[in-house]
């Protein structure tokens, strides 16, 4: 079992949800691989800490009231169109409250578990850029293809990859093209421009959908990610950010 198929099922593993069969494949490959162990670890982390600091919030005071009133019938315009009046239902009342107080509840847990999960993503994201531009410098690989040509850069990446990543020498505003490579980042394989400015070496690594913008940085790196026309792009570098930032803005000029 490969690294894609287990994290398209590892949710359900970590649920309890797969067969013996599908459970035992699962757990013999996260016996041999880091990174999806990595993973569950991060889903192990997001539940704990869910259980420990989630808020639970009783239902707003004067909800109870407005769905009384909802599910109430309408004053009559005259006595004589009145109906009988309906006896009392305590019961009704106590699920509303409860019901009330349920859908508060999950509205909450939801909120919490969405932002605390987009955090996980985000710094995990991070760590695979910082990894891989680390990983580059110290190999001493930082091209698969090395040119400063974009007409040369760009085919080669195109004819490996499902998308056609947008390439630029921008030597004119001081960051020279030097190559490109594959990586794999965010679960898929990626494109990966090399840059060079003095003597700093920047990765801009590129690859369909979105993710989160911003800038991170750790151990003397910086990253800086954006998105533009459908791509996603995380310009990772020992640059300082002001730096990073004119490299980005020189690359969207060149457009």
């Amino acid at each position: 079992m490969d690294c894609l198929s287990v994290r398209r099922q590892i949710h359900a593993y970590f649920d309890r949800e797969l067969d013996l069969a599908g459970a035992t494949a699962i757990e013999r490959h996260l016996a041999g691989c880091p990174g999806c162990r990595a993973v569950l670890d991060d889903l192990a982390a997001l539940r704990s800490g869910l259980q420990e600091h989630a808020a639970r919030h009783g239902a707003p005071a004067g909800l109870a009231a407005r769905i009384r009133a909802g599910i109430g019938e309408a004053a009559p315009r005259t006595a004589s169109d009145a109906p009988a009046r309906a006896p009392r239902r305590p019961w009704l009342r106590q699920w509303a409250q409860l019901g009330a107080a349920l859908a508060a509840g999950a509205a909450v847990s939801w909120i919490a578990t969405t932002l605390y999960y987009a955090g996980a993503e985000d710094a995990r994201l991070a760590e695979q850029l910082f990894a891989a531009h680390a990983r580059a410098a110290l190999t001493e690989h930082f091209a698969d293809v090395a040119s400063s040509d974009q007409h040369t850069v760009k085919p080669w990446l195109s004819a490996r990859l499902d998308f056609s990543p947008p390439v630029s020498d921008l030597a004119g505003a001081g960051f020279p093209l030097i190559g490109g490579r594959l990586d794999y980042v965010n679960e898929r394989p990626v494109a990966v421009l090399v840059y060079k400015h003095r003597q700093h070496w920047i990765d801009l690594f590129v690859w369909p959908g979105a993710a989160r913008t911003g800038e991170t940085s750790k151990n003397g790196f910086n990253v800086l990610r954006w998105n533009d026309a459908g791509l996603a792009f995380s310009a990772v570098s020992d640059l300082n950010p002001a730096e990073l930032k004119q490299f980005a803005d020189a690359l969207a000029a060149a457009k």
